[in-house]
């Protein structure tokens, strides 16, 4: 007899995704031709991890005593004001935003859950969605609730969104909206200016009904097509009667999975509010993981506020762009050749190809040595390619396998 409680015991013992990409190093570590796509980590076209030479040195500045103490519990200052420029820049949006530090942006996830849903209610987002979502949701004692994402001419489905906030608003009285976008997970679509004037306006509208909190999850922004609308430039409209919160995360920004490094932001016209919001993520730190890491921090906020190390790092980070936009490129060129159907793709880590039974898919393509990860529901679903993993020179057998698993479904 276990003394775990009834929910604790049903619970799986490991990320999806994760047990997909250990099932593919082991197969290739028995000596199989693989072609891991299932890991969001970018990755050399020789199968290292792509790091940031800058971001390592920087590391290694920090002073051992302020690396190895304890950080604020609310994270170090000169690191949040770094974040919320990063952001937000200088003008007025920054001097009205405060922030926390999390550990990475899923952290800045679970604080946007905890503090803006009562328990048993549920956030709102895409019919596809980064699966931890729900993980989060539900360990929290929360829900999760979705509208249908693509409309039918393949954009987003504004008219869907609005349907999905007015239901919710009428059943439990709030709503918590999750946004990820640019270079969304798991489809790579951005919204464009179109989408993001009339999801602000939609927002803008419930949140003089009902209390409305949209958090932006802007984890892989900065991979986005440099033609990318500045979605920052909409908040101002939406602050007019909604909070806005954005998921910050250094974890992809800087190539820096492990250091977990990320941050809450938090928008808010009214200064006693951001009193409040201020004082309730510091209080979610203190009973969650306490304070996050030190080290990182320092490093980060040093590479931000320095002109000539936040140019370098750029840069760095160009060349990781433009890898990752050749693997862009080679996958629409045999995409289309191969006539797969997936959402509007310029840029962002992943892409996300639809499938009717995705399940059966991925395992299709898993025979053949492809891994990608399945989402979705059978009849409405997708698997999702990880190209910030895959080589271009593997381009081509993935969609190879897409294209002949599909046939077979």
């Amino acid at each position: 007899m276990s003394n775990l409680i009834q929910n604790a015991g049903n619970r799986p013992g490991n990320d999806p995704i994760f047990a997909l990409n250990a099932e593919a190093q082991r197969r290739a570590a028995a000596g199989e031709s693989i072609v891991n796509a299932t890991l969001g980590a970018l990755m050399e076209d020789d199968g290292k991890l792509a790091v940031l030479p800058s971001v390592v040195d920087a590391l290694a500045r920090v002073p051992e005593r302020k690396g190895a103490a304890y950080a604020p519990i609310a994270g170090d200052p000169t690191f949040l004001r770094a974040v919320i420029a990063d952001v937000f820049g200088d003008g007025p949006l920054a001097a009205q935003t405060v922030a926390a530090a999390t550990p990475g942006g899923t952290g800045a996830l679970y604080q946007a859950i905890t503090n803006f849903l009562e328990f048993g209610q549920s956030l709102l987002t895409t019919s596809f969605y980064w699966g931890p979502y729900h993980t989060l949701a539900t360990h929290a004692g929360r829900g999760i609730e979705t509208f249908p994402m693509f409309a039918r001419d393949g954009g987003f489905h504004v008219d869907a969104f609005a349907q999905g906030l007015e239901r919710q608003l009428a059943r439990q009285g709030r709503s918590l909206v999750f946004l990820n976008t640019p270079c969304h997970n798991p489809t790579g679509y951005s919204l464009d200016e179109r989408e993001w004037d009339a999801t602000a306006g939609i927002v803008q509208r419930a949140g003089e009904k009902a209390p409305v909190t949209v958090l932006v999850d802007m984890a892989y922004a900065r991979f986005a097509n440099p033609g990318s609308v500045d979605w920052t430039r909409h908040v101002a409209r939406m602050m007019t009667s909604a909070t806005v919160l954005v998921a910050w995360s250094g974890s992809k920004s800087f190539a820096q999975y492990g250091a977990r490094i990320g941050a809450v932001l938090a928008t808010h016209a009214d200064a006693g509010e951001r009193t409040r919001l201020a004082n309730a993520f510091t209080y979610g730190c203190r009973g969650t993981w306490s304070n996050c890491n030190a080290l990182g921090q320092a490093a980060i906020a040093e590479l931000l506020q320095t002109p000539s190390l936040r140019v370098c790092v750029d840069g760095e980070r160009e060349r990781l762009i433009r890898l990752l936009g050749e693997r862009v490129a080679a996958f629409n060129l045999e995409a289309a050749k191969a006539g797969l159907r997936y959402p509007r793709y310029e840029g962002g880590f992943f892409v996300a190809v639809f499938a009717d039974d995705p399940e059966a898919t991925a395992a299709r393509m898993r025979d053949d040595g492809v891994f990608v990860v399945p989402i979705g529901e059978k009849g409405a679903g997708a698997v999702r390619v990880a190209l910030c993993s895959t080589p271009v020179r593997d381009v081509p057998r993935v969609v190879a396998a897409l294209s002949r698993a599909l046939r077979q479904g």
